[in-house]
């Protein structure tokens, strides 16, 4: 789960000049690479998209409607919902749903190098609940049904306080817990794809 807004910033190597965009392609991890080659005509659409999904979800951060966590929270649900759904819209379900899974292929080698996304280091579990979260949200929209973002947004919401989504288990402190309820120590976490920490509907928050 790199922050969007790098994902952002790699998508964008094909929506500016030739020179500039081959450095950037250069500088691309394999699995998104292969993406835009595969995709060349629908970058500049996704990377569009992208920025907006990063900017409707930050403007959650400050609703009562959700929890306000960006970092395996219902915030974070959000913007994997949102992306999926208006990417679906826009370049259609297929490379919207390779484009979920390439992020997450890059959330590993980012793991593999002791990276950090939005602020926490990725693990296995924050990728199975992004990967579920992107398949909710590729079921809000169609290419065919240009639903309104406005309305998107509460389709959305209202799925998340369904219990539709996942979001990670923690406490009042906003640490991680495991399923039992036990806290888990942020120093058994480091280094480790595969952890305790514990995956729960979205409305359980």
């Amino acid at each position: 789960m790199r922050s969007f807004s790098c994902f952002c910033f790699i998508l964008v190597c094909f929506s500016s000049n030739a020179q500039s965009s081959w450095q950037q392609f250069k500088r691309l991890s394999a699995p998104k690479k292969t993406w835009v080659l595969l995709h060349p005509f629908k970058a500049k659409r996704a990377f569009l998209i992208s920025n907006e999904a990063k900017r409707v979800a930050d403007s959650m951060r400050t609703s009562p409607l959700l929890d306000k966590d960006a970092s395996g929270g219902q915030v974070d649900a959000f913007r994997h919902a949102y992306w999926m759904a208006r990417l679906q819209v826009e370049i259609g379900k297929k490379a919207a749903k390779s484009l979920g899974i390439a992020h997450e292929k890059d959330n590993y080698l980012t793991f593999k190098k002791q990276g950090f996304e939005d602020g926490t280091a990725p693990d296995e579990i924050s990728s199975i609940m992004d990967l579920h979260n992107n398949e909710i949200g590729l079921t809000l929209t169609s290419q065919r049904n240009k639903k309104s973002k406005s309305g998107l947004i509460y389709k959305i919401i209202n799925a998340i306080h369904q219990g539709k989504f996942k979001v990670i288990k923690k406490g009042e402190n906003g640490h991680f817990l495991t399923c039992s309820g036990t806290e888990i120590k942020p120093d058994s976490l480091k280094g480790k794809w595969k952890n305790n920490k514990c995956l729960i509907a979205s409305n359980l928050k």
